[in-house]
C-alpha cells in the first residue's frame, strides 16, 4: 500500500476534494501546464461535463471522429446535442480536420479532436477551423493523452478544455477517474457548479459565499480521496511509467520495421510535431480478414492482441437513432478492419518481446 492510500485511509475522509484532491490538482497543473484541474469520477464525466457548459439546443451539433470511444459520443447526447460523425487521417488514427470541416454548419457548437493512442491531434488546423472560421469551441479529448504533447504543450491544454482519463486501462491509473482541465477560469468556475451536483460548495469552501446552495444543473463528479491517492502515486512514478512504455514501443519499432519493409504491415506513425506517451501499440494489416487470423493465431499462441473501436456511426445505436446507415467513411471503416494491437505495458520484459514478435514473424511468414 503506498503512504499516499495510507494517509488517506487514516485520515478518516474518503469522500472527494479533500486535501488529497486538492494536492493531485495541483501535481497535474504543475506536471502538465495548465491552470486549472478539477478531478471527476471519470473522463466520461469530463466529457459531459464540457458538454454540458455548451448549452446545447435541440439540432444543435458537435463534430466528432466515428473512430472514438462511446464516451465521446454520449456526452453530447446527454447534453442535449447531436454527434456529427467525421473521418480520421490513415497517419494518426486522428481526426481528419478537413473532413470536420465540410460537416460543419450553422448549428456546429463544437469539435472534439480525439487524440489516439498517445498521438496528438493536428491541433494547428482544428484550432485554425474552430475559431477562425465558426468560432467553435474545442474540447480535446485526450483519454488516451495524459502526458503527450504537441508542439511542446500538453495534450488537452491546447483547446478551451480538455478531459483526462485514469482508469485502469491507461497508462497512470486511480482504478476510475479522470480530470476536466482548462486555462479558462470562467469555464472552471462552470465545471465546478455542474461537478458538485449543481451547487456553489466550491465558492462557499474559499469563503466567497457565506453558504452553498442549488444554483445550477450539475450532478456528483467529485473523486473519491482514497482514489485521488493512489492516482498520486502513479504520478510520482510518471517518468518511469514513460520511460517504460517507450521501450517497449522501441522494440516493437526495431524489430518490425523489417515487416513493413516488405509490406506485411504498417508501422505507427508519429509525427515529428508529436511526443507520444505511448499509450498503445498497434500495427496495420492487409485486410479484416488477415487481422481475424492473426488475432486467432496469437492467442493460440499465448499472447493477447485486439482490435479497437467499432466505428460509431455503424453501431446499432447510431443506425437506428443517429440514421447514419448513408453515412460513408471509408478511410474509419478501413482502418476498423486492419488494425491490430500487440501488448504494450512497463511490466513486458524483453524475453516476452521477443516471444511476440517471433510469433507474429511466424504466422505472418
Amino acid at each position: 500500500m503506498s503512504e499516499s492510500v495510507r494517509h488517506a485511509i487514516n485520515s478518516g475522509k474518503l469522500s472527494g476534494d479533500g486535501a488529497i484532491c486538492k494536492s493531485v490538482e495541483t501535481q497535474l497543473t504543475s506536471l502538465f501546464g495548465m491552470k486549472y484541474a478539477l478531478l471527476t469520477t471519470s473522463c466520461t464525466h469530463a466529457l459531459e461535463m464540457a458538454m454540458m457548459m455548451l448549452d446545447l439546443q435541440p439540432g444543435d451539433e458537435v463534430i466528432i471522429p466515428s473512430f472514438t470511444f462511446v464516451s465521446t459520443a454520449n456526452a453530447v447526447l446527454r447534453a442535449g446535442g447531436k454527434p456529427v460523425f467525421c473521418e480520421i487521417n490513415d497517419r494518426t488514427m486522428t481526426i481528419d480536420v478537413q473532413d470536420a470541416e465540410r460537416r460543419m454548419t450553422n448549428r456546429t457548437k463544437a469539435i472534439v479532436p480525439v487524440h489516439y493512442a498517445g498521438v496528438a491531434a493536428d491541433m494547428d488546423a482544428v484550432l485554425n477551423v474552430a475559431r477562425i472560421n465558426r468560432s467553435i469551441v474545442v474540447v480535446e479529448d485526450a483519454a488516451q493523452g495524459v502526458n503527450a504533447t504537441y508542439k511542446k504543450k500538453f495534450l488537452g491544454t491546447i483547446g478551451d478544455c480538455g478531459a483526462y482519463s485514469f482508469h485502469d486501462t491507461k497508462n497512470y491509473v486511480s482504478g476510475e477517474g479522470g480530470a476536466f482541465i482548462t486555462n479558462s477560469g470562467e469555464l472552471v468556475r462552470k465545471a465546478e457548479i455542474i461537478r458538485e451536483k449543481g451547487t456553489n460548495r466550491s465558492n462557499f469552501l474559499r469563503g466567497e459565499v457565506d453558504k452553498y446552495t442549488w444554483v445550477g444543473v450539475g450532478s456528483s463528479f467529485v473523486q473519491s480521496e482514497i482514489l485521488a491517492a493512489v492516482l498520486k502515486s502513479q504520478l510520482e512514478d510518471l517518468a518511469t511509467i514513460q520511460n517504460e512504455r517507450k521501450r517497449v514501443h522501441e522494440f516493437y519499432m526495431k524489430t518490425l520495421k523489417d515487416l513493413e519493409n516488405r509490406e506485411r504491415l504498417r508501422l505507427p506513425i508519429i509525427p515529428d510535431e508529436c511526443q507520444s506517451n505511448y499509450h498503445i501499440f498497434y500495427i496495420l494489416l492487409r485486410n479484416e480478414t488477415e487481422r481475424l487470423r492473426v488475432m486467432k493465431q496469437m492467442k493460440d499462441a499465448g499472447v493477447a492482441t485486439s482490435f479497437h473501436y467499432v466505428p460509431l456511426h455503424s453501431s446499432p445505436y447510431a443506425l437506428e437513432h443517429l440514421q447514419t446507415a448513408d453515412l460513408r467513411l471509408p478511410v474509419t471503416d478501413s482502418v476498423f478492419e486492419r488494425l491490430l494491437r500487440l501488448p504494450i505495458y512497463p511490466q513486458l520484459e524483453n524475453s516476452q518481446l521477443e516471444y511476440i514478435v517471433e510469433t507474429l514473424r511466424r504466422i505472418l511468414k
